[in-house]
């Protein structure tokens, strides 16, 4: 199970890890916790006055389109979007938001599609939420709180049957290491390289954020062409020229093939670093 903020996050943070275990013959449910009605028309291609005014249909039927080429199943919990507050002060996150909805309400869906689902794998973002989106924070806490409340029959009542996911891990999917990688085999191959703005900021930065350790690398340079195949279904917010699709894809499958988590809990031994999100949990569920 993948939770997500917003339709178009399953298609860039761990999508290739999806396909890859789809067609592996695991089942995979996205869990998308917003419709992303507040958000911005991001390709300009597609910024028109009716596209804008239609955003929130838009989004869904994008949604669709991009779990059947990922292969998952995928639910919206029917919470409304945030918004990224903008401006120096920040304005106040509107009313009936998810980002503002209480802790155990917010989470309750969640908790019964685990309980439905039964997974035993849940993605999520860590506490910074990834980057700092109130959905994104929002929706880590919604996933911490569901792991460890799904099994207790005493909590969210008339929601199923207790389930006990076995491992959570939290997205690394935007790190200094991956870009480097990146960056030195375009130069090697004597192509140019679109990260140097990147490192300059980075190099600039004087508060960076502390980085994950990354526990676990899963394989999944076959399928990122399916992962950019979805990502480019969410055309009111994926421009096919932007930074997604800057470093050719035989240079990622070179450079950094793998896609990257964290290991954030975990009821099952299992020996680090991984390369299997499954790893530990083979073993207890084929005994």
């Amino acid at each position: 199970m993948a939770v997500h903020a917003h339709p178009d996050d399953e298609s860039s943070k761990g999508a290739a890890t999806m396909a890859r275990y789809i067609r592996e013959g695991a089942e995979v449910l996205v869990c998308t916790l917003t419709g992303g009605e507040r958000g911005d028309v991001l390709n300009p291609a597609m910024d028109r006055p009716d596209v804008r005014a239609d955003l929130p249909r838009l989004r869904q039927e994008e949604m669709a389109l991009a779990r059947e080429i990922l292969g998952v199943d995928q639910r919206f919990l029917g919470f409304v979007d945030s918004g990224l507050p903008e401006g120096d002060p920040e304005p106040p996150l509107p009313e009936g938001c998810f980002a503002l909805t209480p802790l155990e309400e917010a989470a309750q869906p969640l908790v019964r599609a685990v309980r439905e689902f039964r997974p035993h794998v849940m993605l999520a973002y860590d506490e910074s939420g990834g980057y700092p989106h109130p959905d994104h924070v929002m929706s880590h806490k919604v996933a911490v709180e569901a792991f460890e409340a799904a099994a207790d029959p005493d909590r969210y009542a008339g929601t199923g049957e207790p389930w006990q996911p076995l491992k959570l891990y939290y997205f690394v999917s935007f790190h200094r290491g991956k870009f480097t990688a990146l960056h030195e085999e375009l130069l090697r191959r004597g192509l140019e390289s679109p990260y140097v703005k990147m490192f300059e900021q980075w190099a600039a930065d004087d508060n960076p954020r502390p980085q994950l350790e990354i526990t676990t690398r899963v394989p999944c340079a076959g399928y990122f062409e399916i992962r950019d195949e979805a990502l480019l279904a969410h055309a009111t917010q994926i421009d096919p020229k932007s930074f997604w699709f800057a470093c050719p894809l035989d240079v990622q499958r070179a450079a950094w093939p793998t896609e990257d988590y964290h290991l954030a809990r975990s009821l099952v031994d299992t020996e680090l670093p991984e390369d299997d999100l499954f790893a530990g949990v083979r073993e207890r569920v084929c005994l």
